[in-house]
């Protein structure tokens, strides 16, 4: 098939699936869960997409994921792509990042690239639809849209400070005061943001403190998260803030215990995958707002995709709906539910599955993903020896 008679068959394929889609993501915004807890979404998409003629793995190593596949009838010796979708909710303003979105993006590209796949002859590899729950915490303007995966790495920390309980007022010099502990930690880490990059934020809230004035508290905990340019990057910031905590904790007296999440890696964009998604954006008439390329710098966020552009090529492109309100805000949440957000959502549904198209009928674009990601490997590793090297 020609590259003219894919397109057009995409194009159909999503649009005869709109209102179910539409449907599909009302349901998720419509029922929120927070992450891990997404069972309604879990087994409303996998339902959806073995109705569809996908072969699906429920509770995909975590009981909120799921794998879905389909086979190239040509056959699975060629790529493996997949499709990522997330659809974990925020607390108290639910689907205010859009993930209900994110998902019906993925699931209509799916959908347009297996019926584009059993038509193709020279389709070859599987197709993979990712549920990826717990985004949000284990890790615009219409038709605007953006390439780029420059997204920062993060780490999010949780901080219980223990010291001793007396009456605040009998015998105060018998306590040992963690609310003190989670203060003076605060005031550090407020310090130490003088002396950040532009690009790394640290930010912060105090959990749990005491309940009555009259009791010196035995216990806090603060919460936070700190985010840097790189990987690299943010490991040496969080070892400053481990050190702000650390001396809060001696000053006071306080014992401390810290918990990390698993950090978040920043987002390693394949230039040969931004191309093909570029191209076939700009054919359907998506402006965007870096297409030379030459402005990917971080947008503040952070996203575990990052991770998975450690291991393998890959793009984390994104698409604006039209609303007032940033991402984690209520009036995102609303604009998430609109009709409007469908436009943009579909197209985006379009152009994912064109890529993917790209690389099952493309080996020449699967080879040059591969080697500008080996080629990014190998220059990470000779930078990270000479960094152990210098005095």
């Amino acid at each position: 098939m020609s590259v003219e008679d894919l397109t057009a068959l995409v194009d159909s394929v999503v649009e005869s699936h709109a209102e179910e889609l539409w449907k599909l993501s009302r349901f998720l915004w419509e029922h929120p869960e927070l992450a891990l807890q997404e069972v309604k979404a879990h087994d409303a998409l996998c339902e959806f997409l073995e109705q569809r003629g996908f072969e699906v793995r429920r509770n995909y190593v975590l009981d909120t994921a799921f794998r879905a596949e389909f086979v190239a009838p040509g056959g699975a010796d060629g790529p493996t792509v997949a499709l990522m979708a997330e659809y974990d909710a925020l607390p108290g303003i639910g689907h205010a990042c859009g993930h209900n979105l994110i998902a019906e993006a993925s699931v209509g590209a799916a959908l347009a690239a297996k019926e584009a796949m059993k038509r193709s002859p020279a389709a070859r590899g599987k197709l993979i639809v990712l549920g990826t729950p717990a985004e949000e915490s284990f890790g615009g303007k219409e038709l605007l849209d953006t390439l780029r995966l420059a997204v920062n790495a993060m780490q999010q920390m949780t901080v219980h400070f223990e010291g001793r309980a007396t009456h605040a007022a009998a015998s105060p010099w018998e306590g040992v005061n963690a609310m003190d502990a989670a203060v003076a930690s605060y005031v550090n880490v407020s310090l130490l943001r003088q002396q950040l990059k532009p690009e790394s934020r640290i930010h912060g809230i105090i959990t749990e403190s005491g309940s009555y004035p009259n009791v010196i508290p035995c216990s806090t905990k603060v919460a936070y998260g700190v985010r840097a340019q790189t990987i690299d990057e943010l490991n040496e910031l969080v070892s400053k803030v481990e050190g702000c905590f650390a001396a809060a904790a001696q000053a006071t007296g306080c014992t401390m215990t810290v918990e990390k999440s698993n950090a978040y890696k920043d987002g390693i964009h394949n230039l040969a995958l931004v191309k093909a998604y570029r191209r076939h954006g700009q054919a359907l008439g998506v402006e965007f707002t870096d297409a030379d390329l030459s402005s990917m710098e971080p947008c503040g966020a952070s996203t575990d995709v990052g991770n998975v552009s450690y291991e393998v090529p890959t793009i984390h492109p994104m698409f604006g709906i039209r609303t007032d309100g940033m991402i984690h805000t209520p009036a995102f949440a609303e604009a998430s539910n609109s009709a409007e957000a469908q436009a943009p959502t579909l197209r985006a549904a379009n152009t994912l599955a064109l890529t993917a198209l790209d690389l099952f009928t493309d080996p020449a674009l699967v080879s040059q993903a591969k080697a500008e990601f080996a080629e990014w490997k190998k220059a990470r590793l000779q930078q990270r020896a000479g960094k152990n090297q210098s005095p």
